[in-house]
């Protein structure tokens, strides 16, 4: 069995629809440019308000990327 270790990085995603919405908004992104995303922790959860309403949810993350080693 291997040991792994990560490096975690900090995101904020953003949706009109919802704050689930808003995580996969921000892992799909991330993925585009970054490999060996493992996991996730949803560390904050705002949004902006308009007229009353929310207009728009923001979800602050981390996430966790598996560095690759010489195996």
């Amino acid at each position: 069995m291997s040991n792994h270790v990560y490096k975690q990085i900090d995101l904020v995603g953003s949706s009109t629809k919802s704050t689930d919405d808003a995580i996969s908004q921000a892992i799909e992104r991330a993925s585009e440019t970054l490999r060996n995303l493992d996991w996730f922790e949803v560390t904050e959860v705002r949004g902006h308000i308009k007229d009353g309403k929310v207009a728009y949810w923001q979800v602050g993350l981390k996430i966790g990327m598996r560095l690759e080693g010489n195996s």
